[in-house]
């Protein structure tokens, strides 16, 4: 060889940087960065870049860095299917997201498809893991696991007792409602009464005197706030004081007060507090309003959860990443030890009882209240 050869070759190394540098892995963030849901996804995008970039300070994954490739959904299902579609496109295997259970449901065929692993925060439809998702995992519990521990809540404290489930029409609300009753069945109990309802006075009057005759002592309400405040108010203005058991539908400030006094001892199902994260590391902790913090530790723990799977698989290929967690490995994250199962769902629920109470000055909260299921 020349030197005129060699000079060429020479520059060609030097310009390709050190020995043995591999390329950064790509990891996808999918979520709502404008819209009414931006807060949220805000939050899980501080968090995952947050576990990025201790990650890579920590020498990255199998010898590569990660790399953020931040996309907006907008909460949108169509605009969800199309960032999908360009993270295919562009050789992304890994995605965070998405956050709201309607994108999640459009972008994961896509994902099928093209063999990428998505983590997703915060979808809680019961059907996206059911439907045959391979490379699907879920950070929250889903509605299914949520409305049967409102089942279980029915079956062991009032066992025996004439009890009734009730949902307000919605897809959200019939599904827990349908979880509810399979889960009091498979204790031995039956409902009373199955039934849906809208805040219209006429039906709620109607389902009221229905749960009067029955000597209803217990409801489960599938669904959200509004509904399950009208009907509570109006069994109490009968006189009806059978115990609600509601789930996460019935986190709304306005609650309380819609319901009435009659809401103390309401029961619901909620998910735990989001964990602060940790400092980050040479850098000031962002602000946070209350909405990122709501999701930024599952973006946080989304980023640890793929990084286990690589290591734990040793391999960056999603095939055998998703074979590794849906094995239920234990994995250690911001939000504590956790694990999938075969459906990639979490094999233990993160859902506490709470109660709403009357404070000293006189405002119901359920903050603090917890029960034991």
């Amino acid at each position: 060889m020349t030197k005129r050869s060699v000079l060429p070759a020479l520059i060609a190394l030097l310009l390709a940087g050190p020995a043995g540098a591999a390329e950064p892995l790509k990891i996808g963030l999918a979520v709502p960065l404008t819209g009414p849901d931006a807060g949220f996804g805000q939050g899980a995008r501080l968090g995952a870049e947050q576990a990025v970039a201790e990650i890579n300070r920590a020498g990255g994954v199998m010898g590569r860095k990660l790399q953020l490739v931040a996309q907006d959904d907008a909460a949108d299902p169509k605009q969800a299917a199309a960032v999908a579609r360009r993270f295919a496109e562009s050789g992304v295997r890994f995605v965070i997201g998405h956050l709201t259970s309607g994108a999640s449901a459009a972008a994961d065929p896509v994902y099928e498809e093209a063999g990428i692993v998505s983590v997703t925060p915060g979808a809680t439809w019961a059907p996206l893991t059911r439907r045959g998702a391979r490379l699907l995992f879920r950070l929250a519990g889903s509605d299914a696991q949520q409305g049967a521990l409102g089942g279980a809540l029915l079956a062991e404290r009032f066992r025996g007792k004439p009890v009734a489930i009730v949902h307000d029409k919605t897809s959200f609300g019939r599904a827990l409602a349908d979880e509810a009753a399979r889960a009091l069945k498979a204790r031995g109990g039956q409902e009373r009464l199955f039934e849906g309802v809208s805040r219209d006075d006429r039906e709620v009057a109607g389902l009221v005197a229905k749960l009067r005759a029955l000597g209803i002592e217990a409801v489960y309400f599938g669904g959200l706030s509004a509904p399950a405040a009208a009907l509570i108010r109006a069994m109490r203005e009968a006189g009806l004081g059978a115990t609600v058991i509601g789930s996460d539908g019935l986190l709304d400030k306005d609650f309380p007060q819609a319901a009435g006094p009659g809401a103390e001892g309401t029961l619901m199902t909620v998910g735990p507090a989001p964990p602060r994260l940790p400092e980050p590391r040479g850098a000031a902790r962002p602000a946070r309003g209350p909405e990122a913090e709501t999701f930024a530790a599952q973006g946080y723990a989304a980023v640890e959860v793929i990084r286990q799977g690589i290591d734990g698989a040793r391999s960056v290929e999603p095939a055998k990443v998703a074979a590794f967690l849906h094995g239920g490995a234990p994995l250690r994250t911001v939000l504590g030890e956790i694990a999938f199962d075969a459906s990639g769902d979490l094999t233990k629920p993160p859902f506490t009882v709470s109660a709403w109470r009357r404070l000293p000055d006189g405002r119901l909260d359920f903050a603090g209240n917890d029960v034991t299921p």
